[in-house]
């Protein structure tokens, strides 16, 4: 018997779920008996909160409402698995689950922290002996993991970003008096998702005015000179920047307002306010107008303007997932390597999960602007192909119709 188990885990995305129907469809077609799927991730298989997503999966219609439906299907966790080493009672469970559902596969789809849970998982798997095969299905819209050319997640994200973006700087130009608007978006080391914002410029857009990322220390004095150029120069001004800038000595910006009292298990800080606390000090400097707009979860959810290339893609490295473990690998992460540009094309390899987990891929310094207020049109042309072409959402009284997890078969 060839059951197979999978789960999801950290921050979803637009296209989240077309890795776990490449996971389901593609066990499925490989002769798997029973596709289990872990409600809550890691800490789901711990409670014994399992469903059967046969009986959820039934017609092609589930199959096309799952692509579309944003966030993850399965429900997902921040839960951090404690290191091997003095703590084998909690691995010792999750393989006492895991053989008596008979797994022969367990796939997880998530980031950094996700990985790093399939690293341990296959390095105890390893150490007993355990014939259960543990694989990792690439998913983030920050596009931060290591030796992948990019990650399921992000193109959908970039193409939101990149279009309110567009619309931010439209409705900018109503007025005839000055409006700063500082955009804040996610990114809290890597600075992938607000680049996105370049993507605004063209023959029908001037573009933002700047942009902010992680990868440069943020100087405040810096740049509130620079607002203050702009300003001679138009009455709009729109910059982007990541909620995950710091100043010289390691604060973020965010921080320089607020204390930041929430910490996850990994212990990543909340970090929200950035646009907020540069709002207001250009408003104290200037006493002009400002508008502080933090896109938010906005930027993961946005299943209406999806990437057809990032379904596709996150489709294609949840099948790879399970064609590698069927094929006897583990302890791997499936990656995606590009090989053309022109025509845009990329295909699926699997990587040792020890380089990828806990590794954080950020942006070239050589793609960003020497004073780092830009991005370079290299970065710009990097992105480009992610974004292309659209799945339109299946329409129900004016609305996009979604798929959710109600019926439940836990296994206790």
């Amino acid at each position: 018997m060839k059951n197979v188990i999978v789960g999801q885990s950290g921050g979803p995305t637009a296209v989240i779920n077309s890795s776990l129907l490449g996971v389901f469809k593609t066990a499925k077609d490989r002769g798997a008996d029973i596709v289990y799927g872990m409600v809550h991730g890691i800490k789901g298989l711990l409670d014994r909160d399992i469903v059967d997503l046969s009986t959820r999966f039934k017609t092609d219609l589930d199959n096309d409402l799952l692509k579309r439906t944003p966030s993850s299907f399965l429900g997902s966790c921040r839960y951090k698995l404690p290191d091997i080493e003095g703590n084998e009672d909690t691995y010792e469970k999750i393989f006492a689950i895991l053989n008596e559902l008979e797994i022969y596969a367990f796939f997880y789809i998530g980031g950094n922290d996700s990985m790093d849970t399939i690293k341990k998982l296959s390095d105890y798997g390893e150490k007993i002996k355990s014939p259960i095969h543990f694989m990792g299905v690439p998913k983030t819209i920050d596009n931060d993991l290591a030796i992948t050319d990019h990650t399921p997640g992000y193109g959908s994200a970039a193409k939101y970003i990149a279009s309110t973006t567009k619309e931010i700087i439209r409705d900018g130009l109503v007025y005839d008096y000055p409006v700063v608007s500082v955009i804040e978006v996610m990114g809290r080391n890597a600075g992938w998702l607000t680049a996105a914002t370049a993507l605004a410029k063209g023959e029908d857009c001037e573009g933002v005015d700047a942009i902010y990322l992680p990868e440069v220390v943020f100087d405040l004095g810096n740049f509130l000179d620079y607002v203050g150029k702009l300003l001679k120069e138009d009455r709009s001004v729109v910059i982007a920047v990541s909620e995950g800038i710091k100043v010289a000595d390691g604060r973020y910006v965010c921080e320089l307002a607020d204390h930041v009292d929430y910490v996850d298990a990994f212990g990543h800080k909340q970090l929200a306010g950035t646009a907020r606390y540069l709002a207001g000090e250009v408003a104290k400097k200037y006493g002009v107008k400002t508008r502080a707009i933090e896109l938010s979860s906005l930027q993961r959810c946005a299943s209406h303007i999806q990437s057809r290339i990032d379904v596709t893609e996150a489709y294609n490295v949840g099948g790879a997932a399970v064609k590698a473990a069927f094929e006897g690998m583990s302890g791997q992460v499936i990656t995606l390597k590009r090989i053309s540009d022109d025509p845009y094309m990329c295909i699926t390899e699997a990587a040792d999960v020890h380089f990828i987990a806990n590794v954080e891929k950020k942006v070239p310094r050589e793609w960003i602007t020497e004073d780092g207020t830009n991005v370079k049109k290299e970065l710009v042309h990097y992105i480009y192909p992610l974004i292309q072409a659209e799945i339109s959402p299946l329409w129900v009284n004016g609305l996009p119709r979604h798929i959710r997890l109600h019926v439940r078969s836990t296994i206790k």
